[in-house]
């Protein structure tokens, strides 16, 4: 798939040819500045979209995995319905460094009391990054503040699990939830990086920078961005070169033979990935993500992610072994006689 040539005409420059965004990294580079520019979710973010043109918009929740949009899409909503009055009426805070009950009453209660001038019908926004990371007095702390100064200021949260926010600020804001993005989505947004950055690339190497990120816009950019200052050339070797996992490639060779019934083949496949260096955790990882591809009937493939189950679970519990990972291989054999 060879890369195009971007327009160079000054009438057509994108934002993104701003000379001081020249340096930055590219997860800033092409953060979307409205809604239209946010990939993937197109649901939930249709609904912040109507809290945009009424004015009035609830106390939110944002709650998805990483990488999937959900501080930026807070940002977009702020600027829609501050304008100029963004830099002044919004307080962005990351709850995982700043998350004590001292934060709440100091730095979000203060600005909280401010009196800045907006738009009728606007509210001063604070933007509480991971959420979920803050201690449970200062959401308690923080359920009053919402409540005292609910005329003048609204609160959006992001969080990675709801379930860490405490139910009584649950009860006071809008729940949002956004899912993790499709292979489809990320490798659209690659593919127009690669252009405007002028890249060559091939269609192996978008693909394994897509089976990297495991539906995380953050992390496919930055994996596509340190393959091409490191290598220049987007290829498939070359992403996983820099990212330093187990090629899929091999393990999918070990998963067929599994199916084959070939335990000695299986084997030595996984002692030259365990000789590699790689992690149990990152090889079960990429064994399973690998599994739901794999072109074997309905039934092995269900019985091979059931026992993948069963060893990952042991591996976090701590038992990651070269024996654990031989014995999944073992059973994966079992389970290709029995089928």
């Amino acid at each position: 798939m060879p890369s195009q040539e971007p327009s160079t005409s000054a009438a057509s420059r994108t934002p993104v040819d701003d000379p001081k965004k020249r340096n930055l990294p590219w997860i800033e580079k092409y953060r979307p500045a409205k809604f239209h520019e946010i990939v993937g979710n197109e649901e939930t973010v249709s609904r912040l979209g109507v809290f945009a043109t009424q004015g009035n918009a609830p106390n939110i929740i944002i709650a998805g995995p990483p990488g999937v949009g959900k501080t930026t899409t807070i940002q977009c909503l702020a600027r829609i319905l501050l304008g100029d009055s963004y830099r002044d009426a919004v307080l962005e805070l990351n709850a995982s460094n700043e998350r004590g009950i001292d934060v709440v009453r100091n730095k979000i209660k203060m600005f909280a009391q401010q009196k800045v001038t907006l738009p009728r019908g606007r509210h001063k926004i604070i933007i509480l990054d991971e959420a979920d990371s803050m201690t449970e007095g200062a959401q308690q702390a923080l359920r009053r503040t919402m409540e005292i100064y609910s005329n003048t200021t609204r609160f959006a949260l992001a969080c990675n699990t709801s379930e860490k926010i405490i139910e009584p600020i649950q009860s006071r804001c809008a729940m949002l939830r956004f899912s993790k993005l499709t292979d489809a989505q990320i490798l659209a947004k690659l593919i127009e990086v690669c252009q405007r950055e002028e890249l060559t690339y091939d269609e192996e190497g978008l693909e394994a920078v897509v089976f990297t990120a495991q539906g995380d816009m953050r992390q496919a950019l930055n994996n596509l961005q340190s393959t091409a200052n490191g290598f220049g050339t987007i290829t498939g070797e070359n992403v996983f070169k820099v990212c330093d996992e187990p090629h899929p490639m091999m393990i999918q060779n070990m998963l067929d033979f599994c199916s084959q019934n070939d335990i000695h083949k299986a084997y030595k496949i996984l002692a030259k990935l365990w000789r590699l260096g790689y992690a149990p955790e990152d090889i079960i990882g990429n064994i399973f993500r690998v599994c739901k591809r794999l072109g074997v009937s309905e039934k092995m493939k269900l019985n091979f992610i059931r026992e993948i189950g069963i060893t990952h679970m042991k591996i976090v519990d701590g038992l990651n072994t070269l024996l654990q990972l031989t014995g999944l291989l073992a059973r994966l054999c079992e389970v290709s006689m029995e089928v």
